[in-house]
C-alpha cells in the first residue's frame, strides 16, 4: 500500500503489514543530531554520548569496515521493522517520529512494518522489506536475541542496519551498524533516586518487571538494584515479577503483590504502562496511589505524567521515543565517511511533581 499524504498517520500500522510511504520533493535537512530535535521532545537533546568513537580515532563503525557501498539518502529506499503494537504509546510516539524525519529528509520511499510482538514475524517483515528494495535498514528489535535470520539476510544484500531503543547481542559493525538508544541502567538508577526521594529513603518495594530477554527489562533491573544496594539501606525490595510491560499485566500483577505482600509502600514500574496499571490496582484496593504506595516509572507517557500531575504518582524517568532525528543524522554521517560508536545514547529528561503540570505538553 502506497500512502502519499504529507503526514503519515501513525494507525495505519494496525494493519499489521508493510506499509510504503513515498516521500518526495522535500529538502534534506535534520543531518546535524545536535540541530535536529523535534518539537515537542520533552527538552531532551538528541546527542552522542562517546566522543571517543571519531573517524580520527579511527574507532567506530564506518561505511568501509561495514562493507557497504555509499547511497543517497533522499533517493533511496528506507525500512522500518518496528517491533510492538503502536497501542503503546511508546511505540506510536516512535514510529511517528521515524516517520516524520524521513518526510523531513526527503527519503524516496519509507517501508514501515509491525511485528506485533513476534519475533518470527519481524525477521519475516525485514526479509520482505529486503525483497521490496530496501537500501537501509532502521529496526526496533523485539528481543535482543534470535534476530540473526533477517541481519543476515540484509548483511548478505549488503544493507546496513541501525538497531534502536533494544540493543541486540549480535556483532556491532559486522551485523548491525550500532545501537541508538537511552542509557538503561541510568533510568534505572534515576528511578532508584526518585523513589528515594519519594519516600524519605525508606521503602518496601515491588519491582514490576518487563518482559524477558531484552537488555532493557535487564538493564533497567540491575540499574535500580545497584543503586539501592550502594545507596539506600533502608529501601528493601520484598517482590518482583514481570507486568511484560503491559497495563493490565501491571494492573494484574500488582493486585496479586498488594495481597501477598501487604507491607508493600512503594512500586518501581520498568514502564509507565505496567505503572499506571498499578496506579488503578492500588486504588481498587481501597488505597492512594502516590500517598499510600508511592509509583515510579520509565517513559514518559502522557498517562503518567497526568497522574503525576494529579498527585497519583511521584516521579517519571523520560525514556526519549523520538528516535527519527537522530536515526536519520546517524544514517547520514555513516554514509558521509564518519565513524558510528556502538552505542549512540539519546538524552532522557525526568518528570517530577514539581514539573509535571508544566511539561505534560511534551509527553507522549
Amino acid at each position: 500500500m502506497t500512502r502519499t499524504t504529507k503526514r503519515p498517520l501513525v494507525r495505519a500500522l494496525a494493519l499489521g503489514g508493510a506499509v510504503a510511504i513515498v516521500l518526495a520533493g522535500c529538502t534534506n535537512s535534520g543531518t546535524d543530531s545536535g540541530s535536529s530535535t523535534p518539537t515537542g521532545s520533552g527538552g531532551g537533546e538528541q546527542v552522542v554520548k562517546s566522543p571517543e568513537a571519531t573517524a580520527d580515532s579511527g574507532s567506530g563503525c564506518t561505511l568501509d569496515k561495514y562493507g557497504a557501498k555509499k547511497i543517497d539518502l533522499t533517493d533511496a529506499v528506507v525500512g522500518f521493522s518496528q517491533s510492538e503494537p503502536d497501542t503503546a504509546a511508546f511505540r506510536a510516539a516512535e514510529t511517528q517520529s521515524i516517520m516524520d524525519e524521513a518526510e523531513k529528509v526527503g527519503v524516496k520511499k519509507l517501508l514501515v512494518t509491525n511485528a506485533n510482538a513476534e519475533l518470527p514475524k519481524q525477521i519475516s517483515d525485514i526479509q520482505d522489506m529486503l525483497n521490496q528494495g530496501a537500501e537501509f535498514l532502521i529496526v526496533a528489535p523485539v528481543n535482543s536475541d534470535g534476530l540473526d535470520p533477517a541481519l543476515n539476510a540484509a548483511k548478505d544484500k549488503g544493507v546496513p542496519v541501525l538497531t534502536i531503543d533494544r540493543k541486540v547481542t549480535n556483532q556491532p559493525c559486522s551485523d548491525y551498524i550500532a545501537f541508538l538508544g537511552s542509557d538503561f541502567k541510568e533510568q534505572g538508577k534515576r528511578a532508584a533516586d526518585a523513589l528515594a526521594a519519594a519516600t524519605g529513603e525508606k521503602a518496601k518495594v515491588a519491582i514490576l518487571l518487563g518482559s524477558s530477554g531484552n537488555n532493557v527489562t535487564d538493564d533497567r533491573t540491575s540499574g535500580f538494584k545497584d543503586q539501592v544496594s550502594a545507596k539506600y539501606p533502608d529501601i528493601e525490595i520484598v517482590a518482583e515479577q514481570t507486568g511484560n510491560f503491559a497495563r493490565d499485566e501491571g494492573q494484574a500483577v500488582t493486585e496479586q503483590l498488594l495481597a501477598s505482600n501487604p507491607e508493600i509502600s512503594a512500586i518501581y514500574a520498568e514502564n509507565d504502562e505496567m505503572g499506571v496499571g498499578a496506579a488503578t490496582a492500588i486504588q481498587s484496593a481501597g488505597l492512594q496511589p502516590g500517598t499510600d504506595i508511592k509509583i515510579i516509572s520509565i517513559d514518559g507517557t502522557r498517562d503518567a505524567v497526568q497522574l503525576l500531575a494529579d498527585g497519583k504518582y511521584n516521579g517519571v524517568i523520560e525514556s526519549n521515543p523520538r528516535f527519527g532525528p537522530l536515526a536519520f543524522a546517524t544514517a547520514q554521517k555513516f554514509y558521509d565517511g564518519e565513524a558510528i560508536p556502538e552505542d549512540v545514547i539519546i538524552e532522557d529528561k525526568e518528570y517530577t511533581p514539581d514539573n509535571a503540570e508544566s511539561e505534560l505538553p511534551n509527553a507522549f
